[in-house]
């Protein structure tokens, strides 16, 4: 089990803020299979796509090496014009396939760990150049995987492209029989279809690839559980801290709330455990609304308030519960409820009115 430098046991699945981190310092997930597969393929498939074209520039360069039509004379021109010819058309054969595999290669990476430009991972370390460290890292247990994968990969390879040359060997010992045309095409055709099984190989070793590597980095990324909770902490905030926060709010409320007391127009309890502070402007409200209400002390200031400033208390046990369980502070009383705190406040005008 891997431990933090505490000695603490990495049980804790990584948090999204450190694989975002990992992300940054330009750790990831990624199988260079993958990638291999992916430029296998698309070189492969760009090669099928320009066999014509590949085929018709081979037959021009066999045709300007083995010509017979004269004797040329052999000079530092001619050296210097052979050189030239034969250097733009191995670019022109080769551009199409460079160019496939090089966008294929991108749209591999870009799939595997998506676009982000890591600029950590560019910046230079003096660490990187620790010979001790280096030669640590060529003997870790990651390195011996490697190791041990490359040569499986190589030697599957290897024996599949034997097999397939193999079976074609009764078709090569012929070849002298054609002319130099045919011998190209059977020869593109040939690694062609070589490339294709060698790919099907090498899909296989991608997909494992890309689930150890997942796993493996994951597993690498798992926290302590003090680790999880420092970053909680820096997250959130210490729990401490926010319950004191809440607390301060909670009371700042509280007091906003009660200084609406000696402006509501009554007070509904049931009669001792709950309070609602009910307030209507027919002016400025198109219902009544509830500005304070609370349970237990909060109701019991409450009704210290509004004694104290000749707000009316009315025992309506049943309208407080409702008003108390439905509407929050500053909300309009519901439409059914409209009867029921008319009738109340109109009671408390007239009690108004006779004083």
């Amino acid at each position: 089990m891997a431990e933090d430098e505490s000695g603490g046991e990495k049980t804790e699945d990584a948090s999204g803020r450190k694989l975002d981190k990992a992300r940054e310092e330009g750790q990831v997930a990624k199988s260079t299979e993958v990638s291999s597969v992916f430029v296998l393929l698309g070189g492969v498939l760009a090669l099928y796509a320009s066999t014509f074209f590949l085929y018709q520039n081979f037959i021009e360069v066999f045709h300007f090496n083995l010509r017979f039509d004269g004797i040329p004379e052999f000079n530092a021109l001619e050296a210097v014009r052979i050189l030239i010819y034969h250097t733009q058309k191995i670019i022109i054969m080769c551009v199409p396939v460079f160019a496939a595999a090089y966008v294929v290669a991108i749209i591999s990476n870009v799939s595997q760990v998506g676009f982000k430009i890591s600029w950590k991972a560019l910046e230079p370390k003096f660490s990187r150049l620790d010979p001790i460290n280096g030669f640590k890292q060529k003997f870790s247990s990651r390195a011996v995987i490697e190791f041990i994968k490359t040569l499986v990969k190589v030697g599957v390879i290897s024996l599949v492209a034997y097999l397939a040359t193999k079976g074609e060997m009764a078709r090569i010992v012929r070849l002298y029989d054609n002319d130099v045309s045919q011998i190209a095409l059977f020869l593109l055709i040939e690694s062609f279809w070589i490339f294709i099984k060698v790919c099907l190989i090498m899909i296989i070793v991608a997909i494992l690839d890309y689930a150890f590597q997942k796993w493996k980095f994951l597993d690498d990324q798992k926290m302590t559980k003090k680790e999880v909770k420092d970053e909680m902490k820096q997250t959130e905030g210490d729990p401490m801290v926010k319950s004191r926060i809440r607390q301060l709010q909670h009371e700042a409320a509280r007091k906003r709330m009660m200084a609406e007391v000696p402006e509501a127009d009554v007070v509904v309890t049931n009669p001792t455990r709950l309070a609602v502070a009910l307030k209507y402007d027919n002016t400025s409200m198109e219902a009544p609304m509830v500005v304070a209400k609370g349970a237990g002390s909060v109701a019991k200031n409450i009704r210290r308030i509004a004694r104290e400033n000749d707000v009316p208390l009315v025992e309506d046990k049943q309208l407080a519960r409702n008003l108390y369980r439905l509407v929050d502070i500053g909300g309009e009383v519901p439409l059914e409820y409209y009867q029921a705190v008319a009738e109340l406040l109109a009671y408390v005008y007239r009690l108004k009115k006779g004083r």
